[in-house]
């Protein structure tokens, strides 16, 4: 997934999206000049998330 298509699919913005990739706080890899992200890897983070936000 390109950073707009991971925008639309969080809905939020690129730009917050750009300083958490940065940050290392949501998972993707910097390929060139350009973010990339797995699917898989964001739902299993968005669903490591939500336990933890649970306990």
């Amino acid at each position: 997934m390109t950073i707009d298509d991971l925008a639309a699919y969080l809905q939020v913005s690129k730009s917050s999206l750009y300083k958490l990739a940065q940050e290392g706080r949501v998972p993707g890899r910097k390929v060139g000049r350009h973010w990339r992200f797995l699917r898989t890897t964001i739902d299993e983070w968005l669903g490591q998330s939500l336990k933890e936000q649970v306990k």
